[in-house]
């Protein structure tokens, strides 16, 4: 009996040990984990959390729009944090800027702004969210298409009338889509495209499409 009980006692110190060496080693692979991948981590998981509330409290919801502020921004009616307002910027789709601080008015910038306006401002809205890509942009705008009380999606309606451009350079459902709607409003020399010149374009999309207006 004394020899069991010496036996099980050596056993639970050699575990004891064990888990402890075991901590000793783990502790700092932690820290040092933590220290070069924990802010990322965090930030995913806080990105997630959010974009998870933003669904839920935007996505499939008939809102107001209250305000454009160019071609692709606009002001919908429900408070987003501290504002009085929740900013959405247009997936998909970028249109000349009008108040840009370095650009300045670029061509066409004030009839892209004017066709927003003319067909959301005022109205009652769906906006619905994407699973590709992110749902918040770095400035804190919702990223989202808009649908318009015809059914039609403004992202959309802004491309094919030749009031923007194919945003290019960050995934979404629609790429491919709206690449081929550009190229549609490029060959009927639909809005901006019947008389722009490459130096007019922005210099994202001359990156992206060297070929493009080349003449």
């Amino acid at each position: 009996m004394v020899k069991k009980k010496l036996k099980h006692a050596m056993r639970r110190t050699t575990r004891n040990a064990l888990i402890a060496a075991f901590c000793f080693i783990l502790l700092p692979v932690c820290v040092v984990l933590d220290h070069q991948f924990g802010d990322a981590l965090r930030q995913a998981i806080e990105q997630r959390t959010l974009s998870e509330g933003d669904w839920q409290k935007y996505h499939g919801k008939v809102f107001t729009v209250l305000e454009v502020i160019d071609g692709d921004t606009l002001d919908i009616d429900i408070p987003d944090g501290e504002h009085p307002d929740t900013r959405i910027r247009l997936i998909g789709v970028d249109t000349p800027e009008t108040r840009h601080p370095t650009v300045g008015l670029m061509y066409y910038g004030p009839e892209a702004a004017a066709f927003t306006t003319r067909l959301a401002l005022g109205k009652k809205v769906t906006v619905l969210l994407d699973t590709v890509g992110d749902q918040r942009d770095r400035y804190g705008r919702l990223l989202a298409y808009l649908q318009l009380p015809d059914e039609k999606i403004l992202n959309a309606e802004i491309i094919r009338n030749g009031y923007g451009y194919a945003y290019l350079s960050y995934p979404h459902s629609e790429f491919s889509v709206y690449k081929v709607l550009m190229q549609q409003a490029i060959d009927n020399q639909a809005g901006l495209w019947k008389n722009a010149t490459r130096q007019q374009l922005p210099r994202w999309l001359r990156s992206k499409r060297p070929d493009l207006l080349r003449y």
